[in-house]
C-alpha cells in the first residue's frame, strides 16, 4: 500500500501542477475512504452485474447521463441538462428524446467523451449474446443515433412516458467505446475488461488484494479531485461486523445496509464514531407464495412449474387467510424499527402510485374462516389442517440475516395459530440471489412453499418494477429462470393493465393505472407486502458531504465525500 501510495502521488504530480504543500492538499494525499459491503463485487460492468454490491463497487467509476434525487427529480451528470418540452429535448408525440452532453469529459485514460460512446452503450446492453442485466431498461428503443460529438437522440418504437429510463441511474452508466467495442457479443461476460474499468467518475479503480477493491483519484475527472486519495472497498462483512467497526471501532468509514435488529442498531448507535442514515425509497420486504408445487417435478425435471399447481396454495383463500393471519405492524415496529415502515403496498413510492383504499388485512378470525370455507381442517386432532391426505406445511425460505430470520420466527408462530405449520430454511445471500441456472436453492427457482426477501422500482418512474409480474416474465427452466416473475403469477386482466400503463402517457391516469396493478396484485395475495424498507447505511462521523437517494447506488455522489475536518476547514476559509 506505500508503494501504491507513493506511485499514486508521482503520477498525481505529473498531471496537474505542481504547488507548495498546503495542509488541506497534505491531508487529502495521505487519506483513504474505506467502505464495508456484505457481498464482494464480481465485476466492475454494471450491465453485467449480479447484485447489488457490483452496481455500487461500478459508479464509483461510472456515470450516467443523469439520476435522480431524493425526491425523484432528475439530475444532469454527463448531461448539460434534463430534457424538457421547453429545451426541445422532448418530442411532442413522445416518440424521442434528445439529450446534449457536457463538454471536455475524459475518460480516465485521457480519451473524450462524446455521443458515440452512448451510442456504443445501447448496443452492448441490446445485444442478446451479451445478455445484460440491464436490458429490460432500453427494450423500449427503436435507435440511438449520435446527432453531433455531444447530442445523442434516442428514438422509441412508439410514444413513451418511460422515456427518462434509459442511461439514467445505476441501470443507465456509459461504457467507453474504445475500451469495450472489442469484446462485445458472447465473449463480452469473459473479457477482462469488465475488472478495468476506465470511466469518467471521481476515481478510477486501481487493483483488488486480499478482497479489497482499491480506486484513486481520477486525475481526468472535470472537476475539483475528490477528497480522498484512495477509496478501499471491502465485501464479505457481516452486517453486524461492519456496524462495529464504522459506529465503535473507527476503522472504517462506511458500512452498506446494515440489516441488524433494532436493539443491536440501537445499542451501537448509542454514544458512537457515527450515525445510521435510513434512506425510504420504493423498496419492500415481501413474501412470495409460490402457486406451482416444489416437489413436483415435470418430465423434463422442472419443480415449481406452471404445470403442476400447488396442492394448497394455489388457491387464492388460503394466499388470503396467510395473509391476513401476519400481523405487519409488529413486524414493522418489533423488528425493524425506524428501518422499516408498515407497509401493504408493492409500489409505496412514489405516493403518486400507490391505492390510500387499499386494507391492512391482519385478522386471524378471517384467516380461519377462510381456511374453512377452503376444506382445509384438521381432521386428525394433531394441529396441522389437512385435506384429502395433504397437511398444511410450508418451506420457508430467506437469505441468512438476523433480520429475516427474526421475521421468520414471527411468521412460523402467525401460522401455527391457524393451524399451519412452517419449517423455516435459511439460504446464504449468494445462494439465494445467485443468478446460476445451476443454483437451486435461488430466488428465480423457488424450490419452496413461501420466501422473503426485499426488492422494489430503482427508478421514480415504476414500469419495469411492475412488469415482473407479467405472464411472459415467468421465471422457468425454458428461459434458465432469468427472468423476474418468481412467483409464477399469471393474470390476464394483471398483463391488460401494465400494457395500458405503458403507453399512457397523462401522467395521472398513469398513476392511476399503477393503482390498479397494487390492487390486483393485493386481492390475489400471490406476494404479501410487510414492509416499506429503508437502506440503512453506517456513517462515521469523520466523513461528511453523504446525500443518500433511494434512486441510485449509495456511491453515486462519492465525490463530494470529503473529511469532517477538511470540510470544517473549507466553512471557516475566509
Amino acid at each position: 500500500m506505500g508503494l501504491l501510495l507513493t506511485s499514486l502521488v508521482a503520477l498525481s504530480s505529473c498531471s496537474r501542477p505542481l504547488v507548495a504543500d498546503s495542509e488541506p492538499e497534505a491531508s487529502r494525499r495521505n487519506s483513504v475512504l474505506r467502505l464495508l459491503y456484505s457481498r464482494t463485487p464480481t465485476t466492475l460492468n454494471p450491465h453485467l452485474a449480479s447484485g447489488f454490491q457490483d452496481f455500487e463497487a461500478a459508479r464509483i467509476v461510472y456515470e450516467p447521463l443523469a439520476t435522480y434525487a431524493a425526491d425523484g427529480s432528475m439530475v444532469p451528470v454527463l448531461a448539460q441538462v434534463i430534457p424538457t418540452p421547453e429545451n426541445g429535448g422532448i418530442a411532442a408525440d413522445g416518440r424521442s428524446i434528445t439529450w446534449r452532453l457536457k463538454p471536455d469529459v475524459r475518460w480516465s485514460d485521457g480519451q473524450p467523451f462524446t455521443a458515440e460512446d452512448v451510442v456504443f452503450t445501447y448496443s452492448f446492453v441490446s445485444d442478446p449474446q451479451v445478455a445484460a442485466v440491464t436490458e429490460k431498461y432500453y427494450k423500449a428503443i427503436e435507435k440511438v443515433e449520435a446527432i453531433d460529438p455531444l447530442t445523442v437522440k434516442i428514438t422509441f418504437k412508439e410514444p413513451n412516458p418511460s422515456w427518462a429510463l434509459p442511461f439514467t441511474g445505476q441501470n443507465g452508466m456509459i461504457l467507453p467505446k474504445h475500451i469495450f467495442e472489442k469484446v462485445q457479443g458472447i465473449n463480452a461476460r469473459q473479457a477482462p475488461e469488465n475488472l478495468q474499468p476506465v470511466g469518467t467518475g471521481p476515481y478510477r479503480f486501481i487493483t483488488v488484494t486480499e478482497g479489497r477493491w482499491t480506486y484513486a483519484a481520477n486525475e481526468q475527472f472535470r472537476e475539483d479531485l475528490p477528497a480522498f486519495t484512495l477509496v478501499e472497498l471491502e465485501g464479505g462483512v457481516t452486517p453486524y461486523e461492519a456496524a462495529q467497526r464504522v459506529l465503535r471501532e473507527g476503522s472504517a468509514d462506511f458500512a452498506h445496509n446494515l440489516q441488524i435488529g433494532v436493539d443491536d442498531r440501537l445499542a451501537l448507535a448509542a454514544d458512537s464514531e457515527g450515525r445510521v442514515m435510513a434512506t425510504f425509497g420504493a423498496f419492500v420486504e415481501r413474501i412470495m407464495l409460490n402457486p406451482t408445487d416444489p416437489n413436483k417435478a415435470t418430465e423434463d425435471g422442472e419443480k415449481s412449474s406452471v404445470e403442476n399447481p400447488h396442492p394448497f396454495l394455489s388457491d387464492v383463500r388460503v394466499r388470503q387467510a396467510i395473509d391476513f393471519a401476519i400481523e405487519q405492524t409488529a413486524i414493522a415496529d418489533e423488528i425493524y424499527g425506524n428501518a422499516g415502515q408498515r407497509t401493504n403496498q408493492l409500489l409505496p413510492f412514489p405516493r403518486s402510485y400507490t391505492n390510500p383504499n387499499l386494507p391492512y388485512r391482519y385478522d386471524v378470525t378471517k384467516a380461519n374462516a377462510l381456511l374453512n370455507e377452503a376444506g382445509w381442517k384438521d381432521t386428525n386432532g394433531n394441529g396441522i389442517r389437512d385435506k384429502d391426505g395433504i397437511e398444511m406445511r410450508l418451506v420457508f425460505q430467506t437469505p441468512i440475516n438476523p433480520v429475516r430470520q427474526q421475521t421468520q420466527e414471527f411468521v412460523k408462530e402467525s401460522l401455527a395459530a391457524v393451524e399451519i405449520e412452517v419449517e423455516n430454511r435459511q439460504v446464504t445471500m449468494d445462494d439465494f440471489f445467485s443468478a446460476n441456472p445451476a443454483q437451486t436453492r435461488s430466488l428465480n427457482h423457488f424450490y419452496a412453499d413461501m420466501q422473503k426477501y426485499n426488492a422494489g422500482s430503482d427508478t421514480p418512474d415504476p414500469s419495469i418494477y411492475m412488469s415482473w409480474w407479467l405472464c411472459d416474465e415467468v421465471a422457468s427452466l425454458e428461459n434458465r429462470w432469468q427472468k423476474p416473475n418468481n412467483g409464477r403469477y399469471c393474470n390476464p386482466e394483471y398483463d391488460k393493465v401494465w400494457t395500458q400503463a405503458s403507453k399512457e402517457l397523462d401522467p395521472e391516469k398513469r398513476s392511476q393505472l399503477f393503482q390498479q396493478m397494487n390492487t390486483i396484485l393485493s386481492q390475489d395475495a400471490i406476494v404479501i407486502p410487510l414492509v416499506r424498507r429503508a437502506v440503512t447505511n453506517g456513517v462515521s462521523d469523520r466523513i461528511t458531504g453523504v446525500d443518500p437517494t433511494p434512486w441510485d447506488t449509495s456511491t453515486w455522489d462519492i465525490g463530494t465525500w470529503m473529511p469532517a475536518e477538511s470540510s470544517a476547514m473549507e466553512s471557516e476559509t475566509p
